[in-house]
């Protein structure tokens, strides 16, 4: 048994490759030359099928390149054995000119593909790192999976990348506090679930949590939404109120989008703060409250203080413990699990079976800007959800609802008109390949985040003939950055 192995940053940390040929010098050489070209993926070269089951045993492997004619165990008793235990494993198949039938049997068994000897090495290249990749895609989906079943979702701040780990971390010593806290962030990242974390992580979490949007009250009504009223204060006040601070005594009051407020709401609510007493309105004495603040905005404060719109004494008293969400563009490799919860918590509200996104998707996803951030991937599965037919979400109803066209399948373009008749030929192929450049096109600018001379690169066009396909197509590449 042959071990060549490497260490780089190519993206396969901790992967097995297995090579399988009775013939000693061609397993070894095969070995040596996909272990120089992936110089992360570990590569065991061996000399028959039973040997190849031993090392699987052993340790799970990614990529699997197997002889079709071998003694005692052949290629085609190998992959069965091979996919029975590790259904996820990428096969390639390796065949001699002759016998390409047996090769194409192998494809319906589960192959993932197949060579021919003798092995180009650019080929050989090609195809490994496809089945590399699909191995990966295959191998997150279920990691995702499993995080997807063991956590509780609906309040959890969904994330594992370096970003959210950061977050996680401030959040937990923030919590201990009691020290009043500023979450900043984009519209859509979730500063409410941020606030509620803090407040359930903290020695409060037994007491209530109470959330209000300021900029949703009107502002005649906001404060007596904040400290409450007594009878008489105003017409239509027949009886005493209380307001959201008494209501939140000895818990938390998250006030969400306080950059929003008006000077006057501004002022009472830095005496409040100051004071740790509210007045509710028409009362002649003030009372103590006992409540942790939390407050959030994705405003420019600092632009609002320079503008003289937001005081800068209450700025300071709420700029005591800063935390800042990050936008979705900085935690990319958060995309796939967070679609994952999404797609579960949007079919159990639907009250559907549950639903999987294949890796294409996930893939597709985590390439696609955000500009809303979470909340703006959340509405996207939503949609997903609600138009899936079947178990599984593939690129096809990702298009189809790109495109707006919501209806079953056989309404999509390129099936048949609405008379029933079917499309010419030539109307028929310009549908198809309509479709095509719309979805070349788009992917391609997701994957270079709208930049169009790279873009044109990648695809091997000219800037002039991408930017005649965009305009046909009526994409603009300034959506996608």
């Amino acid at each position: 048994m042959v071990l060549p192995a490497g260490a780089g940053g190519t993206g396969h940390q901790g992967v097995w490759a297995v090579v399988v040929d009775d013939e000693p010098d061609f397993a070894r050489g095969l070995a040596r030359l996909l272990a120089g070209r992936f110089p992360d993926v570990r590569v065991a070269a061996v000399h028959s099928g039973r040997e190849a089951l031993a090392v699987l045993a052993e340790r799970e492997a990614h990529l699997l390149v197997t002889d079709l004619r071998m003694p005692e165990m052949s290629g085609m008793q190998l992959l069965e054995a091979v996919l029975a235990r590790h259904p996820d494993l990428s096969v390639v198949v390796l065949t001699a000119h002759g016998t390409i039938e047996t090769a194409v049997e192998a494809l319906h068994a589960g192959a993932y593909d197949f060579l021919t000897k003798p092995v180009e090495p650019d080929q050989l290249f090609r195809v490994a790192a496809k089945a590399l990749e699909r191995s990966r895609l295959l191998a997150e989906n279920d990691r995702l999976r499993q995080m997807v079943s063991r956590r509780d979702n609906r309040t959890a701040l969904v994330g594992e990348g370096p970003a959210m780990q950061r977050l996680h971390r401030t959040i937990a010593a923030v919590a201990q506090s009691d020290y009043t806290v500023l979450i900043r962030g984009e519209s859509g990242t979730g500063k409410e679930l941020a606030a509620r974390l803090i407040h359930e992580s903290g020695p409060r979490a037994a007491r209530p949590f109470l959330a209000v949007n300021c900029p949703a009250i009107p502002e005649n009504l906001l404060e007596s939404e904040l400290f409450g009223h007594v009878r008489g204060a105003f017409t239509g006040a027949d009886r005493d109120r209380k307001g959201l601070f008494a209501a939140a005594e000895s818990g938390t009051l998250h006030l969400d989008e306080i950059g929003d407020i008006s000077p006057a709401m501004q002022t009472k609510l830095l005496r409040c703060l100051q004071n740790g007493e509210i007045r509710p309105v028409g009362a002649s004495d003030p009372q103590g409250v006992n409540v942790r603040v939390i407050a959030s905005t994705n405003q420019d404060l600092e632009a609002r203080l320079r503008a003289r719109t937001f005081r800068e004494d209450l700025y300071y008293r709420l700029n005591v413990l800063v935390l800042t969400l990050p936008p979705l563009r900085e935690r990319v490799e958060d995309i796939p699990l967070l679609a994952r919860v999404f797609l579960a918590r949007s079919c159990e509200e639907l009250g559907l079976a549950a639903k999987e996104a294949s890796p294409e998707v996930l893939q597709w996803l985590a390439a696609r800007p955000w500009p809303g951030n979470v909340r703006e991937l959340e509405n996207f599965v939503r949609r997903l959800a609600v138009f899936a037919t079947g178990e599984r979400v593939d690129m096809a109803l990702v298009r189809t609802v790109l495109d707006g066209n919501v209806q079953a399948g056989a309404d999509r373009v390129g099936a048949t008109p609405p008379t029933g008749l079917p499309l010419a030929y030539k109307e028929a192929k310009a549908a198809v390949v309509h479709d095509f450049t719309l979805d070349y096109v788009r992917s391609l600018l997701a994957r270079t985040q709208g930049n169009v001379s790279e873009a044109a690169r990648l695809s091997g066009l000219s800037r002039v003939a991408l930017q005649k396909i965009l305009a046909r197509t009526g994409e603009r590449a300034a959506d996608f950055r």
